[in-house]
């Protein structure tokens, strides 16, 4: 006798509980009438969103989430249900799955280990149940075990499972995007197996919240050690398994695996998604940015158009008097390109404006950084007043590399809503723009991949002017905000100590400007943003 397992690789938006709970009740019909399955599953708190946060704290949000539950329940007849909510005892709250069938609650798991790193603090609105049971239940004489996203990293919960009696065990996940996790789940997978003879099928969320991407890539693993292609990432969609307990494997029924899992294929579809999520679940349908021709622009405007359609996307360019002429023929030409609207307001005069309004203040002084961040308060001014005007979502172009060391003006080009870049670095940005460039049209000119990186700022100006060049930066900045290296470990690895020194410090005091950046979606191990928090006023002096 074989189970038949639907996956539901779905987007549940944080916070929208009476929608979520129709989605699910529609799925388990779903499951049950057109995939013929005896078990759906949902993943990790799919009633409330991942993460909540302080939604938690509030009475009648858990109460909805729980009357929510209840009327879920209901509906689940003719199949096993297994939904992820918060579940609410007294005072303390379950990061919690029950178990539906026949109409009513049979069991529920309550998460045991719970993930307070990096972007997760589950410990500050979540308990462990000290009194926890294992959650074993049969479907059609399979025992069918069930744990809880972080519970697979540790050994001791699947082992427990499994000595209860389960023959799979089923994995609900709401884990975010990050580069290279993938072969670390499957390794952990296969790891998994090995050790309890049980086959696992590991169901993750897909979509982006906040600063958050989740890719979904869901995958099952065979109780002898064999891992399965996972599901392509990024994308919603119903994932069909028969699980044979007498072979301990799973035989796919509907699985759309990946095409495509290099790095750069994975980034891109996480920025994209990340910027298409963030739009639609925030109500805006258009996107304003100011487009340089510059690499990071440029790069904004095609993810721009794969997240949202060429329709809603206008860019603005915003000449001054340092603007080469090749810049704005690259715009235009990606523009053109891309089928994307353009308008042109030149700068000259809000900035003339700025100068004569400060000149009796600026007298007798040089000019110097002053003057050039009022041309990038100037562009900002105007594009917050074009998405004001006319709707919109201003998008911010800056990069990693600029938000480590403070190489943006805040108020400036650091205006806008979302920042799809804010987690690549510079030479990934180049990477990207290459990699776009190999799928489909040539969206990118190769004039802008070409030439020096360039504020235009003033006369002949080049990034290098102010700061190492982007191979040197990005390699010490990847050490020290990615792998938190000390300033001395850097310089161990062969690094100018002059350099490190002089990078470190401009990390350590552009704090504040990251502080009130917009958010941006999550690729790398270590983000700016809920994933990297450093105090602003810190009188630590890292390698010293």
């Amino acid at each position: 006798m074989t189970v038949r397992i639907a996956m539901a690789q779905f987007d549940f938006t944080v916070g929208a509980v009476a929608q979520n709970a129709d989605r699910i009740i529609e799925m388990i019909a779903v499951a049950r009438e057109e995939y013929a399955a005896d078990v759906v599953l949902f993943p990790e708190l799919a009633l409330s969103g991942y993460p909540p946060e302080d939604l938690l704290l509030r009475p009648a949000f858990l109460a909805d989430c729980e009357a929510a539950m209840q009327r879920i329940a209901r509906a689940a007849t003719g199949i096993v249900a297994i939904v992820g909510w918060p579940q609410a005892a007294g005072a303390v709250v379950y990061n919690a799955a029950s178990v539906l069938r026949d109409g009513a609650i049979a069991h529920t798991y309550r998460k045991r280990e719970l993930p307070n790193y990096a972007v997760f603090d589950e410990r500050r609105y979540f308990d462990v149940d000290p009194d926890r049971d294992n959650c074993v239940f049969e479907v059609n004489g399979t025992q069918v075990g069930l744990i809880i996203c972080e519970d697979l990293w540790f050994p001791e919960p699947i082992a427990q499972t499994v000595a209860a009696g389960a023959q799979v065990v089923l994995v609900p996940n709401a884990s975010p995007f990050e580069r290279d996790k993938h072969v670390q789940r499957d390794e952990l997978l296969a790891q998994r197996v090995q050790e309890t003879g049980a086959a696992i099928a590991y169901l993750n969320v897909v979509g982006g919240q906040d600063a958050l991407v989740f890719d979904g890539a869901s995958v099952v693993a065979d109780g002898d050690g064999a891992v399965h292609p996972a599901a392509a990432a990024f994308t919603d969609q119903w994932l069909v398994v028969d699980f044979d307990a007498d072979t301990r494997r799973f035989a796919p029924v509907q699985w759309m695996d990946d095409g495509d899992e290099s790095r750069d294929a994975l980034a891109w579809r996480a920025v994209v998604r990340g910027t298409r999520d963030y739009f639609a679940k925030n109500g805006f349908k258009h996107a304003w940015l100011g487009l340089s021709g510059g690499i990071d622009s440029s790069l904004v405007l095609a993810i721009a158009v794969d997240a949202l359609g060429a329709d809603h996307v206008t860019a603005v360019r915003m000449p001054s008097r340092y603007t080469a002429d090749l810049s704005n023929d690259l715009a235009e030409e990606q523009c053109r390109r891309q089928g994307v609207r353009m308008i042109t307001v030149p700068i000259e005069k809000p900035f003339q404006g700025f100068i004569d309004a400060l000149a009796e203040q600026f007298a007798d002084k040089p000019v110097d950084t002053a003057e050039e961040n009022l041309q990038s308060r100037s562009r900002g001014a105007i594009m917050m007043a074009l998405s004001n005007k006319f709707g919109g979502l201003l998008l911010t172009t800056g990069n990693k590399s600029e938000y480590a060391v403070g190489y943006a003006t805040i108020y400036g080009d650091m205006c806008g809503g979302y920042a799809p870049l804010k987690d690549l670095y510079k030479t990934e940005v180049f990477a990207l723009a290459r990699w776009r460039n190999t799928v489909g049209d040539l969206v990118i000119p190769q004039g802008v991949i070409d030439r020096p990186p360039s504020a235009e700022l003033r006369e002949n100006q080049k990034d290098q002017d102010s700061l190492p060049t982007y191979d040197v930066l990005d390699a010490i900045l990847y050490r020290h905000v990615d792998l938190e290296q000390s300033g001395a470990e850097i310089i161990a690895a062969g690094f100018d100590a002059a350099t490190v020194e002089r990078v470190l410090r401009l990390v350590r005091i552009s704090e504040w400007k990251r502080h009130q950046a917009a958010p941006g979606p999550k690729v790398s191990r270590r983000a700016f943003g809920r994933e990297r928090r450093y105090p602003i006023t810190n009188g630590y002096m890292d390698g010293k």
